[in-house]
């Protein structure tokens, strides 16, 4: 796998059970796969030697990340090296001008864009634009809400091919992720809302609640149809807006994606599994779910430094939430990095989301949203009185609304 971040760090614990050994290209020693991993090549994605000496060996080379130069890959493929997904498919998760136009001709639904190459571009696109990276960018980084012509001027001055999409009203973010193999076989999860704050995901909950079972069976086969066209081998995950009108697509990836950490636990088989499962060319798992709602919270570094050590932050709560899973990824702690993710499952999406979000916060900050204590074991604030609070009570807090994003 090229690149050792934590995606390629939960895939080699999927690859364990398989009984397969994942060699993962590194940055450095210290980045989460390569912790972990026993077979480690260090080396740039961009260097097409050290992709040839890594490659070496390998029954087949996939990504956990999309930064990999198209003519290195084709490269590979050309020297008789299987890589999964191929760069035919793989540049529409990385060109989102390729990947807008292609789905024009497929008759997916999208917003309005065009290509800017001055300044006067964006001008003439209206009022309603909004400002992306072509290449590049992610958790809403290469994103630019409130465009200018003196920005887009910078920003092209700079060496960045950009783009406008028209600004979408949307009810909520939904994902959709499928797994298809070297031959066609597919599968496909249930659909989730993915929920922003700040630009990047922060809750994903499966299955989208209250999406009716029509418009869900609908965006899986949007997402399988477009799967199919492009030729994908092993994960795609299909970012939506939900409008009044419908949905329309925002964006592509083709690895494991955040939206999809909920079903190793959630699901009969892990998007880490069937992303193995289908670049290896094995018959594909079941995506039935392990219960009737589940609920992945990013663990994100706090604003602050935080006395409690995260082994003791872990420690405690475990012992407030036995049943929740947590997911460390052995990165540093700075504001807003992802480091972790916590999932809880359960009967009622309300109950589980308030578990989910009280044990993601607890992890980020050492701080109980409803005023637990952690050294005696008090109920939250709002629920102490005559009347001990239940297990499930504890972890009941009101969901949050948090602004979407576009990126």
């Amino acid at each position: 796998m090229i690149g050792a971040g934590q995606l390629a760090r939960m895939t080699h614990q999927a690859a364990i059970a398989l009984g397969q050994s994942l060699r993962v290209l590194a940055v450095g020693p210290d980045d989460p796969a390569a912790q972990v991993t026993p077979d480690v090549r260090l080396g740039a994605a961009t260097d097409l030697e050290a992709l040839r000496a890594f490659a070496r060996g390998c029954a087949a080379v996939t990504l956990d990340h999309e930064q990999v130069p198209q003519e290195h890959l084709r490269a590979l493929v050309a020297a008789g090296v299987t890589v999964h997904p191929g760069p035919d498919a793989l540049v529409h998760a990385q060109d989102k001008l390729v990947m807008r136009r292609r789905l024009v001709e497929l008759g997916i639904p999208g917003p309005r864009f065009a290509e800017i190459t001055a300044p006067d571009d964006l001008v003439a696109f209206g009022a309603s634009a909004v400002l992306k990276a072509v290449r590049g960018g992610y958790d809403g980084r290469g994103v630019w809400l409130d465009p200018t012509p003196e920005l887009v001027a910078e920003l092209l001055a700079a060496g960045t091919l950009l783009m406008a999409e028209e600004r979408v009203s949307m009810r909520r973010e939904l994902a959709a992720l499928v797994a298809r193999s070297p031959f066609g076989q597919a599968a496909a999860w249930p659909v989730v809302e993915t929920v922003q704050a700040d630009g990047q995901c922060v809750e994903v909950l499966a299955p989208a609640p209250g999406l009716s079972a029509e418009r869900a069976a609908a965006v899986q086969e949007l997402a399988l149809k477009i799967a199919d066209a492009l030729d994908v081998t092993g994960l795609l995950a299909v970012e939506l807006f939900e409008t009044d009108a419908g949905v329309v697509v925002n964006e592509l990836a083709m690895r494991p994606h955040n939206s999809g950490h909920w079903t190793i636990e959630g699901a009969r088989t892990s998007q880490f599994e069937q992303h193995l499962r289908a670049v290896l060319d094995y018959p594909l798992g079941s995506t039935t779910p392990t219960a009737p709602a589940v609920v992945m919270a990013n663990v994100l570094g706090a604003a602050g430094p935080v006395a409690m050590s995260l082994d003791e932050r872990l420690h405690h709560l475990f012992a407030r939430f036995p049943d929740v899973k947590a997911h460390l990824y052995g990165k540093s702690e700075r504001p807003a990095r992802k480091i972790g993710h916590v999932t809880a499952l359960g009967a009622e999406m309300a109950e589980v989301r308030g578990r989910a979000s009280l044990a993601a916060r607890w992890l980020s900050e050492a701080v109980w949203a409803d005023g637990w204590s952690e050294h005696d074991g008090s109920p939250p604030t709002s629920q102490r009185g005559d009347t001990p609070p239940t297990e499930s009570q504890q972890g009941d807090i009101p969901p949050t609304t948090r602004a979407g994003r576009h990126g």
